[in-house]
């Protein structure tokens, strides 16, 4: 049967599944409202007016040690009430669902403390900023899990269309065994050495640099699309700028003013590049930076197998490279699949085809994933063991670079 002909309204007009008083509340208490705060906001917001969810997401709670600052964020965002102790957003009998945005030192008390006290609990990436810390995090995870409580890493790029079809057709066997996975990540926001000294340089707060904050991504998505772990790392860091201004106020997204008068030691690195190997045997390489000047976002990932090979680069999300190895050789090669259709991960409930995606809706998807998996009782992916998993090869990838790039096992 032919399609129905849209009109240019219906077309034009989102998509709304207005949900129904039947529908059960789930409260969410988010601790922490800048950047990740305000991509997580828009997530919560906007999932169960795409999704037909069986749970209704509240934005109950905000949490911020600066009461100026959250309530305005609570009031830019959609949440309800602003607190300036997240002890006391644990306590609240609205929350069911904590949603931890904070830099990596907080990660674990808050997480632990919310799992003690019954609730659900996502948790941004990386998962801590030692193993020691995620370790007692997974087992306070195991703990919950057994009274019915779901605790999930917020590895968001999991959630782009193109990534959920590529880890399909990985498992459908489409490249067959795998030979090699590279990955990069690189930015370029580092690269004035006058730019100020954010808490994401300071190892106290952050646990690492470019490894932690972009080498987890990779990291993740390695084993994912894979769907095996890394065993062994050999790796090399380097700290470009070892000094740098500190702010003179509160910091703003990734960057703020900076203090001319008054500078501070950086003490992460600046960029992490590290080869591995994954349990079947297959190869992997792996580069990190926040200085590869005129990169902004520039995830590229690429899996090459006995059958054929996916490309994938986060700044043209919406596609994928696909070349499939058993074609013949006169006309076998790469082509570009537009993953907006129907049938792909995530995009039954978006637009026509052809209508592309962004940022912001892998964290849409994420709260999409993250209600079912608690709604259905399952097991989240990805689990706070698989952020510990991740925890443990950027251990061994700094371990490795401390000891001029021996070839470190991963602990499993």
């Amino acid at each position: 049967m032919a399609r129905r002909e849209e009109t240019d309204q219906e077309a034009a007009a989102p998509p709304t599944h207005q949900p129904t008083t039947s529908v059960p509340v789930l409260g969410v208490g988010m601790v922490g409202y800048a950047f990740m705060g305000a991509a997580h906001s828009q997530g919560w917001r906007t999932a169960g007016h795409v999704f037909d969810l069986p749970m209704r997401p509240a934005l109950a709670a905000v949490c911020g040690r600066d009461r100026a600052a959250v309530d305005a964020a609570a009031a830019r965002h959609g949440w309800a009430v602003a607190e300036t102790d997240w002890r006391a957003l644990i306590a609240r009998d609205d929350v069911q669902l904590v949603d931890i945005c904070t830099p990596g030192d907080s990660h674990a008390e808050i997480a632990i403390a919310a799992l003690e006290a019954g609730k659900h609990v996502l948790c941004e990436k990386p998962l801590a900023n030692t193993v020691a810390e995620a370790e007692a995090m997974t087992e306070a995870a195991a703990r919950a899990a057994a009274r019915g409580q779901v605790a999930m890493v917020g590895f968001n790029y999991r959630r782009v269309p193109a990534i959920a079809y590529a880890r399909q057709l990985i498992a459908e066997g489409r490249l067959g065994p795998l030979r090699h996975v590279r990955a990069a990540y690189l930015q370029d926001w580092l690269v004035d050495p006058e730019s100020p000294l954010t808490w994401r340089l300071e190892r106290e707060r952050a646990g690492s640099g470019a490894l932690g904050d972009l080498g987890a991504h990779i990291v993740d998505l390695a084993q994912y699309l894979a769907g095996e772990p890394l065993v062994g790392v050999s790796a090399v860091s380097e700290t470009f700028v070892r000094e740098r201004p500190r702010l003179a106020g509160p910091s703003a997204g990734l960057s703020g003013a900076a203090d001319t008068g008054v500078r501070g030691a950086v003490t992460v690195d600046d960029a992490a590049l590290f080869t591995g190997r994954l349990a079947s045997g297959a190869l992997a390489s792996f580069e990190a930076t926040r200085m590869a000047a005129g990169r902004k976002n520039a995830l590229r990932l690429e899996i090459n197998g006995e059958r054929g090979s996916l490309a994938f680069d986060l700044e043209r999300l919406n596609e994928l490279s696909f070349h499939d190895h058993t074609e013949p050789a006169a006309t076998a090669g790469f082509r570009r699949v537009l993953v907006t259709e129907p049938q792909h991960p995530y995009l039954e409930a978006w637009w026509p085809p052809g209508h592309a995606l962004g940022y912001e809706h892998t964290f849409v998807h994420q709260a999409r994933d993250l209600v079912r998996t608690i709604a259905e009782g399952a097991a989240p992916a990805p689990s706070f063991a698989d952020g510990l998993q991740v925890q443990r090869v950027l251990a061994a990838v700094e371990e490795s670079a401390e000891k001029n790039s021996v070839h470190t096992p991963v602990v499993l």
